[in-house]
Parts: structure tokens; sequence; C-alpha cells
């Protein structure tokens, strides 16, 4: 039974002698982590009061280690607010995070609080690896006092959104949503007697609702890892007797992508749980580690989810939890789109008709918010229903299709699609390991396709092969097919592992400098002049008279937005 707060749910493992926490050569019972968050609970008495009395705000800037653990813990039983900060963010950007967070204080360490030199924050900064810190924290004493009582609704946790799509928004999650997530422990294969696998980060909801969470409710040990690995993932696993990984993003790709060993299933996991990974990395992961994949749908705003039950096709999401009402509305009319409808070989029919925002009906009340932006609760949020902001459709079975974000929606040629389902079709060629698709302006109308590829062990790129690829997926719209190919040695990521398609947009298809994407057989840009599928290299004269062409029909204009 779930606990009404995460504070309960923790305090369960008070006195619990059995692995918690395991990190690099340490490891810690769960009676320790539980104490260790006491402490740290307790410290934060003696510090200055949030403003306004409301709960102090600490911000946590800090990898995969136990002290975010310690901390996350420590929030809970302080009645504090944990607000989880994306180490990747740099200068204005980070100032803005911890600004616009109203952090009270930043817990880091050594190899972190260079990130903060230079920022005007006005916040103490607390180095977890210091002397200072270390004497500072209570040792041995009654801790009791630092617990304060905690309802549901209190604010346990602020976690910031990938951003693959725009500014990262900061989701609020409740002690009492967190708690309840944690008891979905058994649905996921986990129990007392399983490891975990964390190598998500920690400041993201993935990593600490898809494992965490799920964890102290059961009582099963975490095994850290600092930063994901793919190379040092099956060796972690075995190491620490893993059972359980959550994922995000093309992790399972990146996996996938490490040489084979003929013992590769030798190993102990049962089950992993995560979203976007393609329906033939699902299955090739699962058949190669032996293990069971387990992929849906929600997201840390915890309005809508979405999950596989049996029959449902291989590149659906599923159907809606029991509960959750989901339906797939048009963004301009609020009218229900018509059912998906097929060819035999699998194309969508009628994609301008059946795809739509998929929009929670009746989930509104369990979104929490974004912290201080109302601009980003009101798009969410609107005459009562919850718009997702991602593209889907629905089959006459009932069940829903990922089709992208709103901001991943093409028009070539008057024809309207999304790009998830061309990346589905792109991920099948056998030496990509991650693939993007993504619209860049065609110079008389609308858009064109361009894809982003990054091929296993520094591949070439071979155009007659990746032609052939695509004249033969019968699924491949008549309008798919890319017209620019940008190949890249590692793919634009959100510290998330979710692809930035961003940088990628802004680029199109000049090169870094904006002297064109000059390619040779290892990389660059490749494009197709003509109808045909036949790509050639995009050198930098080319991509200069491929602009010029814009000015010829009056829309250079366009160049200049992204």
């Amino acid at each position: 039974m779930p606990h009404a707060t995460f504070a309960e749910t923790l305090l369960a493992r008070s006195g619990d002698p059995r692995r918690g926490l395991l990190f690099e050569d340490d490891a810690y019972t769960w009676d320790e982590v539980v104490r260790a968050a006491r402490a740290r609970a307790a410290w934060t008495t003696g510090l200055r009061p949030a403003p306004d009395g409301r709960a102090r705000h600490v911000g946590v800037l800090l990898e995969n280690v136990p002290e975010f653990v310690f901390w996350i813990g420590a929030a809970a039983l302080a009645g504090c607010t944990l607000v989880g900060i994306n180490p990747t963010r740099r200068g204005a950007g980070l100032a803005a995070d911890i600004r616009h967070t109203d952090c009270d204080l930043i817990i880091t360490d050594a190899a972190h609080a260079p990130l903060l030199d230079g920022l005007d924050l006005g916040v103490p900064v607390h180095r977890v690896d210091s002397a200072a810190y270390r004497d500072a924290l209570p040792a041995g004493a009654d801790e009791d006092e630092a617990v304060k009582p905690a309802d549901p609704s209190d604010r346990l946790l602020l976690l910031f959104t990938s951003g693959s799509t725009g500014a990262p928004k900061a989701v609020s999650c409740g002690q009492g949503r967190l708690a309840d997530i944690g008891a979905n422990a058994s649905n996921m294969g986990i129990g007392p007697d399983s490891v975990t696998y964390a190598a998500m980060p920690l400041f993201h909801g993935n990593s600490v609702m898809a494992n965490l969470a799920m964890a102290v409710h059961e009582g099963a040990a975490v095994a850290l890892r600092r930063r994901f690995s793919a190379s040092g993932f099956l060796p972690d696993v075995r190491r620490y007797g893993v059972t359980y990984f959550n994922y995000v993003g093309r992790a399972l790709a990146y996996v996938l992508a490490t040489p084979e060993r003929p013992d590769d299933a030798e190993n102990t996991l049962v089950s992993a749980f995560g979203t976007e990974a393609s329906a033939q990395d699902m299955a090739r992961f699962g058949a190669r580690f032996g293990c069971r994949i387990i992929e849906g749908y929600g997201s840390s705003e915890g309005a809508i989810a979405i999950h596989k039950v049996p029959g449902t096709p291989p590149d659906a999401l599923g159907v809606p939890r029991p509960g959750i009402e989901v339906a797939v509305l048009d963004p301009g009319t609020g009218a229900e789109c018509p059912p998906a409808r097929f060819a035999p070989d699998g194309t969508l029919r009628n994609p301008d008709d059946a795809i739509g925002e998929l929009v929670g009906l009746n989930v509104a009340a369990s979104f929490e918010g974004y912290y201080n932006n109302p601009e980003a609760d009101a798009e969410r949020v609107r005459d009562g229903l919850y718009w997702s902001g991602d593209l889907g459709y629905r089959d006459a079975g009932g069940y829903l299709y990922f089709a992208g974000r709103t901001a991943d929606r093409l028009r070539v040629d008057s024809e309207n699609f999304a790009a998830a389902p061309v990346e589905r079709v792109l991920a099948r060629w056998d030496p990509v390991v991650m693939c993007a698709v993504y619209p860049v302006p065609d110079p008389r109308t609308g858009d064109q396709v361009m894809a982003a590829l990054e091929l296993a062990d520094g591949r070439p790129f071979e155009p007659d092969a990746f032609a052939a690829f695509l004249a033969a997926q019968p699924d491949l719209g008549t309008k798919w097919a890319p017209k620019f190919v940008r190949i890249v040695p590692a793919m634009s990521l959100t510290a998330t592992g979710k692809v930035d398609k961003r940088p990628l947009r802004r680029q199109r298809w000049d090169g870094p400098a904006g002297t064109g994407g000059a390619a040779d057989a290892s990389g660059g840009v490749w494009w197709r002049p003509g109808r045909d599928l036949a790509y050639e290299p995009l050198d930098a004269a080319t991509a200069e008279a491929v602009r010029a062409e814009f000015a010829r029909h009056g829309r250079a204009h366009v160049l200049g937005t992204v």
C-alpha cells in the first residue's frame, strides 16, 4: 500500500539492515541512508529561513552520488523543496535556473562548484566534499526534531524538463505523488530482493520516479552510477547484480551499439522500464540481454500515462492506464481526430486527419504545475483539459501511437506529417545508432525533410546503400525520404538523454561555422538534388547555391528563423 507521503516511505526504512545504496566501492544499508537523510535535515534547521515563511528550496548540483539521494531524503523529512539542477547548463542559463526556482542554498562538490564561479546568485554554496560541511553535520545527535510532519500536497521536488523543445521548465512534484509512484514498484518487477540501477540523472524525473521512489518503497538496493555509460552498463550489471534499470531517450540504442559478445545474456537482469525506445531496439535488447523491456509513455508532469498491454502493436504506445482518459484532438479546433487508417504495408493513409495532440480529458487536477510559470501552466491546461504538447494518433482498436512533439510537424508539398513515423523507418537501417528527423525550409514553400544520423562504430556513410534501403521500405511515405542527411559523430542530446533537435535545426544543411556542410564518406551533409533517391555530398559552393534559390523565390527571410 502507498504511504501518504514520501517522508513516510523513507521512514519505513529506518532500522532496515539490508543493502540500500551501492556506489562504486561503497555500500550503505537502508538504515544508514535514513540516518544520513536525518542528519542533513537536522543541519538545515541551523540555516537561515526562507523568505516569507515558505519552504526552504535546496538546489542540488551533483552527479548521481550518494549525497544526492541523502538530500532527497533530507528534503522529504525537513519539509524542504529539493531543486534538481542540471549540471550541463552553463553561465546565464544555469544562473537563470537557480534564480527562477528561488534556491536558498546550493549543495555541490569540487567538480561542479566552478560552474557557479562568476554567477550572481546571492545564496550560500556548500560543498559536500569539504571539511566544513562534514564537520557541520550532526553526528549521533537526536535528530527527531528535524523531521517535520508532511502533507501529501507539500512540494517536495522541482525537476526541470529536458528542454528538448524549448527552455526547461521546473515541474512540481509533491510528497503524495512521489509516494504513490513508489507504490507501483511491483508492476515494474521490483521487490525487496531487487537491485535497481540508476544511471539516468537524478536531477530529472525519470530516475527519481522510475527508480529511486520505487526502490525505497520496496527496500530494494539502488546501484548508482555518476553518469550513464554504454560500455560500463553490462559490467555494472554484473558487479552489483542488477535486476532492474530505467532509461529514457536512446539509451538502449547506445548499449546495443557496443560490441556484441556471446555471453551478453549471462547476467542478472530481469526487467527495465523507459520511454522512447524503438520497437526493434526493445526486441533486440530483450533478446541480447535476456530481460523484459517495459515501455510506457509518461512525463515528469505526471498527468498522462500510457502503457502497453497484451496485443499492443509493436510501434504503438499502448492504451491509457486505468482511470485515465486520453483523446487525440486537433490543436486548432479542439475536435477529436478520426482513427488512423493504414495501408496493407503499414503506411498511415490519413495523417492530416488522424494526427493531433494527446490530451488528457480527466487528469488536469493531477498536474501540479510548473514553478512560477503561469504561461506554461496555461499552455498545458486549457478549458479543464491537459494538453500534453505531444503529437499522436489512435488506431481503430484504440491503441495510441506517438508522432513526435508539436514542434516536429513537417509540411512537404502540401502534405502534413510527423517526424516520429519517419524516424521509426530510418532507425531500421542497420548502421544507424540514433536518428533525428526535423523540418528545414523549402526554397519555395513549406518544408523539406532533413535527417541526422549517428552511425555505429564510426562507419562511413554509404549513399547508395542508404538509397537502396529507403527504396525497399514499404511504409516510407512518398514525401518522407530525407532531402538532406547530416552524418554526426555523436547525436546532440539533452542532459536526460533525449535527442536535442534545436542545434540541428539551427545548422540546417550548413556547417557549424555556416560555411557549408562539406561531406566525404565519413560524415558531413549529403543531399538529393532531384526527386530520385540519389545522394551526393553537399559542399560549400552547393550550400551557397541552395541559399541563393531562397533569394530568387523571395524567401531569404526564412533562413533567419529557427
